[in-house]
Order: C-alpha cells, then structure tokens, then sequence
C-alpha cells in the first residue's frame, strides 16, 4: 500500500460501476442472509479506531459511495470512523455501502464464516475490476474521501450535533431489514 493521495474517483466511474456492483452486492447480501448473522446494533462496525479494524474498498466502490450515499453525518476525520454513521449509531449510507461493510458482523458465530466470505466476494470484485479496466486503488475509506472532501464533491454536516464519540454507547438500529432483533 502506498501512501501517495489517490486520485479522486470520477463521475463517470461510478456511473459505470453502479449497476455491476449493485448485482455484486445483492449476491453478497443473499450469501450474508443465507449464514445470518446477527446484527448486535452496537455501531462498532463504523467506530473504525475504538474497535481496530480499517475499512478498506476498491476505486469503484468509493464512486458509487461518494456518488450515490446521502450527505455524511458527521464531520470528517481521518480514518477513526465512518462519516456516514448518524447520531443514533446507524448507517446513514446503506444502498451506497462497499463490499466491507455488508460483510461485517459483531456477530461471534460468523467469526468462522465472515473471511471466507469476504475472499470469495473480494476475488469477484477484482475480477469485475478487471474485466472493465477499472482503477484497483483497494485502499482506506478515508484515503478514497479525503480528495472528495477537499474538491467540496462531500460536505462536512452543516450541524453535526452531538456525535456519537469513541467509546459511547449506541442506540439505534444498523441492521440490515430482517435482522432486527
């Protein structure tokens, strides 16, 4: 992984992306149904830092992401946590969200079952990447937003309100329809 800015993911790229990834995702999301997992609604999916993992996706997820995903909910930071999660700990982002975060579940009885998945489905993805002669670029969320910050294209929330900090409690639900508890 380098650390050279990455360039900032085009229009275009995600007007190419969107319908491929779509189909990607909604056989991802039926392989994740399929083992179902719980959702625990602790928000520690988006809370990258407090919880040590790092969010990472190709060019063309970051695209589709920044193009098609609601303004982000809270300011940007550099990299402790994911901008679309709202105060009460949801994702504000879920039609848009990239292969890492559908795959992701607290959930300890899919420990065993979420690398696998995240291969297999990581693997197509390159492929697809391949195939259409998109940019790889597999990097950070905050490496792919911070062009997209700094060009204006993302906008820190105007009232951030109260966010939710590191280590807070979250209510809320960010679990997927059906996997309320």
């Amino acid at each position: 992984m380098t650390t050279e800015p990455l360039p900032q993911p085009t229009t275009s790229l995600a007007d190419e992306a969107r319908l491929p990834l779509r189909t990607l995702y909604g056989e991802l999301d039926q392989a994740v149904a399929d083992l179902a997992p719980v959702c625990q609604l602790s928000g520690r999916c988006c809370r990258f830092e407090e919880y040590g993992h790092t969010l990472f996706l190709s060019a063309a997820e970051a695209a589709v992401l920044i193009a098609d995903a609601p303004p982000t909910a809270r300011p940007f930071d550099p990299g402790a946590t994911c901008p679309w999660q709202d105060r009460q700990g949801r994702c504000t982002a879920r039609e848009a969200r990239p292969l890492g975060c559908r795959v992701y579940f607290c959930d300890p009885r899919y420990d065993a079952q979420a690398p696998v998945l995240t291969e297999r489905f990581l693997t197509r993805l390159k492929e697809l990447t391949d195939q259409r002669g998109w940019p790889w670029n597999y990097a950070p969320l905050h490496r792919h937003l911070a062009p997209a910050y700094a060009s204006g294209e993302l906008f820190d929330p105007r009232e951030p309100g109260e966010v939710v900090g590191l280590a807070s409690p979250i209510t809320g639900s960010s679990a997927p329809p059906g996997r309320q508890p």
